[in-house]
């Protein structure tokens, strides 16, 4: 697969979306064209996000989406991939909300990541 502005632009306003366009939230990526796209930059200034992007060469800048990726990669998608995007939506939607929802993740004390931010936004 190649890297596609588009898809990456649906998918930053489908995130927004999500979480009720919160406005000045960081969206942190690697240098890829997609995320360096007139396209997509205009898409963060309508959602009202800001960009960090790493320096070339500082993959660890980005290690929290190589870890979730990573996870994703080897615990849920299957080895053959999906026959279809549509397949593809579905099972990795279903994976988010049981990473969000369920999985527990010893950098938040062993608490899944939407249980940290409740207890973070009560403690605001």
């Amino acid at each position: 697969m190649t890297a596609d502005a588009r898809l990456a632009c649906d998918a930053l306003r489908m995130a927004s979306e999500s979480r009720g366009r919160p406005a000045g939230v960081m969206f942190h990526s690697d240098q890829g064209c997609q995320y360096t796209s007139h396209k997509f930059r205009s898409v963060l200034e309508e959602c009202s996000l800001k960009q960090s992007m790493s320096h070339r060469g500082q993959c660890w800048d980005n290690a929290a989406m190589e870890r979730f990726f990573g996870a994703l990669k080897s615990e849920w998608v299957p080895p053959g991939g999906y026959e279809s995007e549509s397949e593809a939506k579905a099972d990795i939607m279903a994976y988010l909300v049981r990473y969000n929802l369920k999985r527990l993740h010893s950098y938040n004390g062993y608490e899944t990541p939407v249980a940290m931010e409740e207890k973070l936004r009560a403690a605001a």
